[in-house]
């Protein structure tokens, strides 16, 4: 039987494999986990609802960004959201 990294029900099959320092909680890499949380991410907005906008601005907008959002005590992506909802006079309340 193959051993695969992400199979969480043969862990006992990694109990020989001799790690140096500190051990791991999660049997998986970092890269692996990173990956797995990613998509748990992207599959939770998408059952809300929510889709990705990706902006590339000048450092200028982003550091003013950043600051209204502190002054606001709200995320810079909840800040860009209530911009654009003000400019296209769209509801805020989402489902």
């Amino acid at each position: 039987m193959a051993i695969e990294k992400t199979d969480r029900t043969t862990l006992d099959m990694f109990a020989t494999e001799k790690r140096r320092g500190r051990p791991r909680t999660n049997p998986l890499s970092r890269e692996e986990q990173l990956r797995i949380n990613k998509r748990n991410q992207i599959q939770r907005d998408r059952s809300k609802g929510l889709k990705r906008i990706e902006l590339k601005v000048s450092e200028a907008l982003y550091n003013a960004l950043n600051d209204q959002a502190l002054d606001s005590n709200i995320s810079r992506s909840q800040l860009i959201e209530s911009i654009l909802l003000a400019q296209f006079d769209l509801d805020s309340d989402r489902p």
